[in-house]
């Protein structure tokens, strides 16, 4: 379901409640993301990407075949004041979240992640084997001027009980998607162009 970031949040919460997953178009406004983007590229520039990893603990390593981002981590108390808008608005949404359905979240993680052209990200679940404490997948887009020929889908696995085997959602600036951690495989198409967004988890107390 495309619901706008002006609507009441009820609806991204019905939305979540039936089908697991809702898309939010301009969740943030154009100037808020372009200021996001023109961090996380400084923060490239200055070699503050980091290869990402797979695996935990001692099993974790860098596999650029299977995921190909460099990601920053969000310090929830050192926010700048480009970071502190978006996570306004997640915490709001969060909150609302709470008191519909009950979800028990209770804190953000979030990390800048860039795509160079032809990364990937092999399919996967987010919620680890031993630790369930995720419970929403987000990512916010940053790119404007998207277009689909330039690749780069979420691939949303949507499961055998649907009419279609997936859902492919392009990183048009601005677009927030959210789905169940525990529910859905995904996966991140390559693209043809550089593509940036910030990927969050909310989560329960542990």
């Amino acid at each position: 379901m495309m619901l706008s970031a002006a609507d009441s949040i009820k609806p991204v919460a019905r939305e979540l409640e039936y089908a697991g997953y809702v898309i939010v178009p301009q969740f943030l406004d154009g100037d808020a993301c372009a200021a996001l983007a023109a961090e996380c590229r400084t923060l490239h520039a200055a070699a503050q990407l980091r290869p990402a990893a797979i695996g935990r603990a001692q099993a974790r390593h860098v596999r650029e075949d299977i995921r190909g981002d460099r990601t920053h981590w969000v310090d929830p108390a050192a926010l700048t004041p480009a970071q502190t808008r978006y996570w306004q608005r997640i915490q709001t949404l969060r909150i609302e979240l709470n008191r519909v359905l009950l979800l028990g979240l209770d804190e953000l993680e979030a990390h800048y992640a860039l795509y160079p052209p032809g990364a990937r990200y092999a399919r996967h679940c987010d919620r680890f084997r031993d630790d369930d404490a995720r419970v929403l997948s987000s990512v916010l887009y940053l790119n404007p001027d998207w277009r689909e020929e330039d690749g780069g889908a979420l691939r949303l696995y949507l499961g055998a009980t649907s009419q279609n085997p997936h859902l492919d959602i392009y990183p048009y600036a601005g677009t927030l998607v959210l789905f169940l951690s525990t529910e859905f495989e995904h996966e991140v198409l390559p693209a043809m162009r550089e593509r940036l967004g910030i990927a969050g988890w909310l989560r329960r107390r542990a």
